[in-house]
């Protein structure tokens, strides 16, 4: 079994916290978005996965430090760790034929910009399992339309009339990618483009008409990481979920001085907390300093230093730091509020 990771974009709705490191690398309960997403999905996948790709941007943003951090994840799971570049932004289904040499066999295409939970078999005879999510507004995504086989026999963008309530979530398996592949090549080279780029779900609707079987998947939580207030939320959510599952959130090496610790909270390595309640639902990186400070709802990254502060809802980067009376705030890293 294969991963296939696309995750060249820049992430421009989580700006400023995106301007110094890609969107699936910023941690949330104490780990890399992607990390997290790789490790559940092989989770459920319950087989060795031989390989992860991952397509990712420039090189000037997406540097070695990136490449490190994925190898790590890919060889921590037992897998070869491909690296290939989407150099230019030409949408998700060319963004995928950039690996063309990883796309042979069963595989598992996961867009890097969500988390999960999910409990499920999957459906590994099938030519496709598309993972799907129920929704109380179908009208706000992407849904699968069934027949009564409960087979997905189309994909339609915001219904404006009841189609399902499942949406589709950007985890996708394929029995046989190389299928896949040889209908995406079609749209490229026939240039079939939806809203100025290729899309994956051109390969997918010439597979369906193809006579290829398709299957739901349903997840029961699906978090986005968009932008800062759900990236938040999220963060709350996965830390709660980590907690019940026994997860040990807290370091050993936290100091405390008069300070007092609400979980769920994840609080990494040689933090110090004086004259401060922090939690619930809240990350904090390693190196932070946090001093006379109340902070719910919120994530703080590496080697910050806050002071004299309520925070809720916030979210600080890494290096920086802030001292003052604002509640719900969004600062990158090395920036300074004082």
């Amino acid at each position: 079994m294969k991963i296939i990771v696309p995750m060249a974009g820049r992430g421009s709705r989580l700006r400023p916290h995106t301007l110094t490191i890609p969107k699936p690398l910023i941690p949330v309960a104490g780990r890399p978005i992607v990390h997290q997403l790789v490790t559940d999905i092989a989770s459920i996948l319950d087989e060795e996965i031989e390989e992860i790709a991952f397509i990712l941007g420039d090189p000037a943003f997406f540097g070695d430090d990136v490449v490190e951090s994925l190898t790590d994840l890919a060889t921590g799971l037992g897998a070869k760790c491909s690296i290939y570049r989407q150099l230019i932004p030409k949408g998700t289904g060319h963004a995928i034929m950039c690996a063309e040499p990883s796309l042979s066999g069963p595989a598992v295409i996961a867009y890097a910009d969500t988390l999960i939970r999910a409990n499920f078999e999957l459906d590994k005879e099938v030519d496709s399992v598309i993972w799907t999510k129920k929704v109380a507004n179908p009208e706000a995504y992407g849904v699968v339309k069934l027949n009564e086989r409960d087979e997905i026999v189309e994909l339609v963008e915001k219904p404006a009339e009841f189609v399902s309530d499942q949406a589709v979530i950007g985890i996708y398996y394929f029995k046989d990618i190389v299928v896949l592949k040889r209908e995406l090549q079609y749209v490229l080279d026939n240039d079939i483009i939806k809203g100025g780029e290729y899309q994956i779900n051109d390969g997918i609707l010439r597979m369906m008409a193809n006579g290829k079987v398709f299957k739901t998947g349903t997840v029961d939580e699906w978090m986005d990481c968009g932008n800062k207030e759900v990236t938040v939320e999220t963060n709350g959510k996965m830390l709660k979920y980590l907690s019940e599952d026994g997860h040990k959130l807290v370091s050993e090496n936290v100091v405390l001085d008069n300070a007092t610790i609400i979980e769920p909270c994840y609080i990494g390595e040689n933090v110090q907390l004086k004259n401060s309640t922090v939690g619930p639902y809240v990350s904090v990186g390693e190196g932070t300093i946090i001093e006379d400070t109340t902070v719910k709802n919120s994530i703080i990254q590496k080697q910050a230093v806050v002071k004299s502060a309520t925070l809720d809802n916030a979210m600080i980067g890494n290096h920086a730091t802030f001292d003052g009376n604002f509640t719900t705030i969004s600062i990158g890293d090395y920036s300074e509020l004082k």
